[in-house]
This record gives C-alpha cells, structure tokens and sequence, in this order.
C-alpha cells in the first residue's frame, strides 16, 4: 500500500454520530424576531443589511427600488422593537418578511411565479434566480474621484449606499457583513481622499487609484474563499466539506475535545450549506449562532478566542477566522500511537469506520499545526487504507510498521516540494519564478488564455512571496492552503469551459489529492500546437518601453505563445531563442526608427528560431 499513490475516494467521515450537544441551535431557540434584529445591529447597521438583501434578491432593480424596501422593512423593524413587538407583523419570520415586500412591489419583472408560491417554496424560488455568473451584470468601476467626492460632500449617506447596493448585487451570495465591512472601509477611503481636496498638492485622483484595491481586497478575498468552500461542497460534498473542516478546527482549538469539536463541525457544514444556496438570512443566523456558542465557550476552545468576543457583533467572525491557532496543550504527545499499537484498532475499525477515523483526523490534527488540512486528509485516507489491508493481514504489526515508513516518506517528499519551490523563489525572484510557472502550466494546460496563464501563475508566485519568508513550521499551510484557492479557481474554470481529460481528473477525482495531482501532469498530449502563421509572433516598437513592467508582460505573453506553438520546447532552445530575441530588440531599440528595424529584423528571427526548434 502506498501512501503517496492511493487517490481513489477521498476520506468520506461521516461525522452524523455525535448526540451530546444540539446539532443546530436555531431547532432549540426561538427564532429571532425583527425587533430583537433592529436592537441587536442598531438601526444603520439594520439598514444596511437590507440593503444588501434586497440587492441580492432583486439584481436587476434600480437602486431607488431596493432603498425604498429597505427603508420599508427598517420603519417595521423601529415600530417592532419600540413597542409593537407582539402584533402579528412583527413575529413573522424575517426571511418572509423580506419576501413579502418584494413581492407588494409592482413592476418588478421576473418573480411573479414566485411570488405565487408558498414558503418554503417560495424563498427556494427566489434564491433559484440568484445569478453570479460574470456578464450578468456590468463589471463594477470605481467611481471618479471629482463625483464622488462632490457627492460626499453633498449626500454622505446615499454615496455609501450607492456603494454598498453595486457591490451586494454582483455578489449575490457573499456574506452580507463582509459587503458591510466593505462599505465601511470605501467610506473612510472617501473621507481620507476628499477631505484633503482643497490642498493644492494633494492628487484625489492619485489618492483613489492607490487605495481602491485595499478597500476591494477583503471583498475579492471574502468572495474567492467563499466560492472555493462552496466548489468543495458542490464537486465533493458536505461529507468532504466536514473532514475539511474537522481538520481546520482541531488544529485552530487543540485543547477543545472531540465531542465540541464535532458540534462545530456539524454546525459550521449547515451554515456553509444555506450560504452556498444564497440563503443569506439563514446563513448569517448560522453564524452568528455559531459565534455565540465559541464566544460563551472561550475556556473550553481557544486563549485567542476572547479577545474577539469583545469586539462588535459584525468583527467577531473575521477575527476568529483570522485568529493564531492556539498552542497544543501540554504534553500532548506528537504521535498517536493508540491508533496504531492497541490491539483493539481492527476491532474498533470494523464496529464504527467513520467514527474511529473522524477520532483519528482530530488527533492527529491537533498534535499537528505545522501540516497543511489537504495534507491531513491524505494522511487520514492513507491511514484508512492501511487498516484496511493490514487488519485483513497475518501478521498485522508488520503491516503497520510499512505503512508508518511511508506515512513519514510522504510528509519528507511533501515538506521537500514546498522547500524546493522556495529555494527557486528566493534564487530567480518573482519575474522568472514566474516564467519557469509559465513554462510548466502552459504545458500542463495550452488550452487556457494568455490572460489566464498569466493570472494563475501570478497568483501562485504571490504565494512564494507570502510564505517563503515564514519559518518552517508555517510554511506547509501556508504554501499549501493558499495554493489550494488557486486550484480551486482553475477547477472553477474548468467546470464553465472543460480544458483537458488531465486537468478534469485531478478536478474531480479527490480534493486532497488535487495538488499533488496537478504537480504530476505533464504536458498534453492531446493538444494540437498552434499552426505558424503569419501574425503568430509580431514585434512592434512597444517593446522599447523604458518601463520594466509592461516589457516583461510582453514577454511573458510571448513565451506563452511560443510553447503554445512548440510545446516540446527544451530548456536549450528556449534559451538560445531567448538570447536570439534579446538581441534582435537591443539592436532595434537603439536605432532611431524601432518599427523599421522589428519589421526587418523580426522575420529573420522567426526563420532562425522555426529551424532551431525543428533541429
């Protein structure tokens, strides 16, 4: 049995054994009314909210539309907490609540058969028509700075409202504190940019353009975690999810035992299960649920964990997400022998599979900080494999010991590749680090756009940016999990537009075995190179440009195109090519008419490099 080569069916822990603790809270507690809402995010926050609700529900409204519901539902919810909070309109459930006035609205096109139904098939049915396809609504631009700052200056609130209604409305299933955290953030960016308007030396412009993108990052970074963890549950399903999420969970709260464990687990797959089918208010009770229960529980889970409970309702989740995982309790040893040396480990195995290996992944994972959780998976799905044919064995400890060989020649082959790809990063820096990604998944995967390419390998060059400088107990999550969203986004690509049986393989096959899948692709070999035509490879007087940037974009788009065009390229060849092109736009450059020389110049390279390539 091999530890490295089994990637047939991922580890399935079924984790539906657990009765100590409720498996969600909302079936025990009274559902939380549009009062207790109002009072609990206070009115702006409230408002807000709806905003991002109806937004997300009607995305093809007009923003006066949406406002006017909000406003709506927040004069209820004001009447609700201050005095009516017993009459029939304020104890109907929120989700139906909403549904309701959209549904009074008139001239709203597309949800009258909606509207016609009952809930819960009503909510279904609107949560069918979310859309979050790209193209389905205009790319979102950042506002002119000019504008935006005269309407900052004029109507504050209804810039910010502006903001928040574009953004919810491109993201219809993000998760509505996050598009609020947002907001929040772009309206201090107004206030920092515009306040300063009146001074002659201060750009607005300038000031814009250089803090959008710390403004959108959150966003963009909330929202591609969000579609990886939906990815998983759609291509792999909740019981993939939650081995995924036991592993996170022990490793972030080593002291906390089994059975609390396991309760989040179960709770943090049903949260992750309504915000995946859009279903916002579900998915933001969930979690608030959730936050409640760590928050009351911080002794049993986490030293990190009350630092952010103090802080407000809508910061708690991020805090924790983004919380240190806490230190391993004292003397927890670094192996879990029990699993393997008790003579009752076959026994175990054969009464409760699931359970015995769900146990299994929690200790391991807690003595184990310094592992990536898609490495946990392999080792608990190499773990179930090895007591699969070892308790079928004569001599079981035997068995055992082989197993346990590979288990640690596995980890040293894993910790290698990322040292490896680390050593390459610090010796070639970030631009020809870059060029060897492009060599590689231009290979593994021709059918993808330049664009494409440039893009994916960018990210993963970030990633040595991240990670490489960490020590070595943070580098394997670190490297790992963020090449994980990677992955996952090529995945996502896939699905919409299928580039090759390779890549279709490692997509579907195992999720925790996607990274070591792709690394072992090589080229293509059902891919039919480019043909050689006359506008293949142009060269124009752009490659002059003094700016490093631009030129080594060009570059990149043409080492694209000519792997695309000679897949089989060796090292050899592409460096003489290299060196040919190198000095061919010297020369060029250095004449007084660029254009003149690439179009004298740029066939005759052509000719020379079609005959080293073809040698």
């Amino acid at each position: 049995m091999s530890w490295r080569t089994r990637v047939a069916v991922m580890l399935l822990v079924s984790l539906a054994g657990g009765t100590a603790l409720p498996r969600r809270y909302r079936d025990t507690e009274e559902k939380t009314s549009i009062g207790q809402r109002f009072s609990q995010l206070e009115e702006k926050n409230f408002k807000a909210i709806a905003l991002i609700m109806f937004a997300q529900y009607v995305q093809g409204g007009p923003f006066g539309r949406a406002a006017q519901m909000a406003e709506a539902v927040t004069a209820l919810a004001r009447r609700c907490a201050a005095a009516a909070r017993d009459s029939p309109g304020c104890l109907r459930p929120l989700d139906r609540i909403f549904l309701d006035t959209i549904c009074q609205e008139e001239d709203l096109p597309g949800f009258t058969d909606c509207c016609a139904k009952k809930d819960p098939e009503r909510n279904d049915c609107f949560l069918a028509l979310k859309n979050a396809s790209r193209g389905f609504i205009a790319p979102f631009e950042r506002p002119d700075a000019e504008a935006a700052c005269k309407n900052h200056s004029q109507h504050q609130q209804p810039l910010a409202g502006h903001f928040l209604y574009e953004v919810a409305r491109r993201h219809p299933f993000l998760y509505a504190p996050t598009i609020l955290s947002v907001t929040t953030r772009y309206e201090e960016m107004v206030e920092h940019c515009c306040g300063s308007a009146g001074d002659p030396t201060h750009n607005v412009e300038e000031c814009f353009r250089r803090q959008a993108p710390k403004v959108l990052k959150p966003l963009k970074d909330d929202g591609l975690r969000q579609q990886h963890t939906c990815g998983i549950l759609k291509q792999f399903g909740e019981r993939t999810l939650k081995a995924l999420k036991l592993a996170q969970i022990s490793q972030k709260f080593p002291k906390a035992d089994f059975v609390t464990v396991h309760k989040l687990v179960l709770d943090i797959a049903d949260m992750h299960e309504a915000c995946c089918r859009g279903d916002m208010l579900d998915c933001m009770k969930d979690r608030e649920e959730i936050l409640r229960y760590v928050c009351a529980n911080p002794d049993s889970l986490s030293s990190h964990v009350k630092t952010c409970c103090d802080k407000p309702l809508l910061q708690r989740s991020e805090c924790i997400v983004n919380a240190e995982n806490d230190a391993k309790p004292a003397g927890l040893s670094p192996r879990v022998r029990e699993f393997i040396e008790d003579k009752g480990v076959c026994e175990r195995f054969a009464q409760d599979k699931d359970s015995h290996l769900a146990r299994f992944l929690y200790e391991y994972s807690r003595r184990h900080p310094e592992f990536s959780s898609q490495m946990l998976l392999r080792i608990a799905k190499g773990y179930e494999d090895l007591l699969s044919e070892c308790c079928r064995s004569a001599a079981p400890g035997d068995c055992f010991r082989r197993g346990e060989e590979e288990l640690q020649k596995h980890i040293y082959e894993t910790e290698s590749v990322m040292k490896t790809s680390c050593d390459i990063y610090k010796e070639k820096g970030d631009y020809y680090f870059q060029n060897e990604l492009l060599m590689s998944f231009t290979k593994k995967m021709p059918q993808l756009t330049t664009a494409e390419l440039i893009t994916f390998t960018r990210q993963m060059t970030a990633i040595g940016s991240k990670c490489c400088q960490l020590s070595q107990d943070k580098l394997l999550p670190c490297a790992e999990e963020h090449l994980d969203l990677v992955l996952g986004e090529i995945c996502r690509r896939h699905l919409r537009d299928p580039i090759n049986p390779g890549v279709c393989h490692c997509c579907s096959s195992s999720y925790s075995f996607r990274r070591p899948c792709m690394g072992k692709l090589e080229m293509d070999e059902h891919y039919t190179p480019l043909p050689l035509t006359a506008g293949l490879f142009t060269f124009h007087a752009e490659l002059c440009t003094p700016e490093e940037e631009v030129l080594q974009h060009k570059k990149q788009e043409m080492l694209i195109t000519l792997i695309k065009y000679q897949p089989r390229i060796t090292a050899e060849q592409l460096s003489s090519v290299s060196a040919a092109f190198t000095a061919m736009r010297e020369r060029c450059c250095g004449e007084g008419n660029p254009q003149a020389c690439f179009e004298r110049e740029g066939p005759e390279l052509i000719k020379r490099s079609e005959k080293l390539l073809s040698a």
